[in-house]
């Protein structure tokens, strides 16, 4: 178990081209440097300077790994074996994120830390049986990793020790590729390898059918500007994309490509799981962050692979039950480039 005097606290990894801030207190990245087209270095993550206001919970989820379960679940409730479990209704009516204090909010133990070439960092939790009413113990390390000059890959590996339990991580970073204290993303365009969602009812949980985004607000299977259609969804984007069109290279699809154009900022993301839930900080809120800057609503994007939301009661969506013996894995890979 993590040795319980540990402190928060924030790690570099530096390359010399990027550099990134990512502190134990549920393994978040808290600061991520890249050049933009003339070389000139902007953070491009939303955040706080230092580790304590992540510690008070002033952060909406920024930056964090999120789990043992990303998402929703429904009435906090799923079945498994024919037992029944409870889960903190920690944003009513529905659990989300692993409950009132997941993953992201638990000091992680650093087991590897490496300032070479090709810095990284591993972080190493352990959850006890019943934490936030879940079955069973679960190991989880992640792994940061600066595998090329502007290039972060993530490594999020789980073994549950005696019970299957469901497991469902994903990395929560806010993106604004133009500087995380430049405004909206409303003019950043994307492009997501998903022709489909997982719809949501008015609690945003899914309604279990599988849509074509053809034709609707939510297409963005060829690059479009975030903010051509935000208008016609409500708050923004919130939405669980089936990651079905990407091309793949070395086991990972290539998910979404997002691109800043003042900047010329572009990030391509790469990923092992089957879905990826693209969000806009719709309920970002005049959140005080880094030096001072005010981050509002459409501040930044979020780009969440993971197993499909509330996925525990849909038989029809990927499973995202563990068995003991079994290794729960999940790779990100960030490209950072300008064009």
């Amino acid at each position: 178990m993590a040795d319980q005097t540990q402190k928060p606290e924030l790690y570099e990894l530096n390359n010399g081209t990027m550099q990134v801030k990512i502190t134990n207190f549920g393994a978040t990245i808290t600061s991520l440097s890249v050049p933009d087209k003339n070389g000139k270095l902007a953070d491009v993550v939303l955040g706080f300077d230092s580790v304590e206001p992540y510690t008070k919970g002033a952060a909406p989820y920024f930056g964090c790994i999120v789990g043992r379960v990303a998402n929703r679940i429904k009435e906090g409730k799923f079945t498994l074996n024919g037992v029944e479990y409870s889960l903190p209704l920690n944003r009513p009516p529905h659990s989300l994120h692993g409950g009132q204090k997941g993953f992201d909010k638990v000091i992680w133990e650093v087991v590897n830390y490496k300032k070479d070439k090709n810095p990284s960092i591993t972080f190493k939790y352990y959850s006890h049986d019943g934490e936030e009413g879940y079955p069973g113990a679960v190991t989880v390390t992640a792994t940061y990793t600066l595998t090329s000059s502007t290039t972060m890959r993530l490594d999020m590996e789980a073994v549950p020790e005696n019970k299957p339990t469901p497991i469902s991580l994903a990395q929560h970073t806010y993106w604004n590729l133009a500087g995380h204290n430049s405004g909206n993303i409303l003019d950043h365009s994307i492009q997501i390898w998903g022709s489909k969602i997982t719809p949501v009812d008015q609690t945003t949980l899914p309604t279990g059918e599988i849509m074509p985004v053809k034709g609707t607000p939510y297409d963005f299977t060829a690059e479009k500007r975030i903010g051509a259609s935000i208008h016609e969804v409500g708050m923004g984007y919130d939405n669980n994309y089936v990651l079905d069109c990407g091309e793949e290279k070395s086991g990972l699809k290539h998910a979404a490509r997002a691109k800043d154009p003042s900047s010329s900022r572009v990030l391509n993301l790469w990923t092992d799981a089957p879905g990826m839930q693209f969000y806009t900080a719709n309920y970002v809120d005049g959140i005080v962050g880094k030096g001072g800057a005010v981050y509002g609503k459409h501040a930044g994007l979020c780009l969440e692979s993971q197993g499909f939301p509330n996925a525990v009661n849909e038989p029809n969506f990927p499973s995202i039950i563990v068995q003991p013996g079994e290794k729960y894995k999940h790779t990100m890979l960030f490209e950072f480039s300008a064009e």
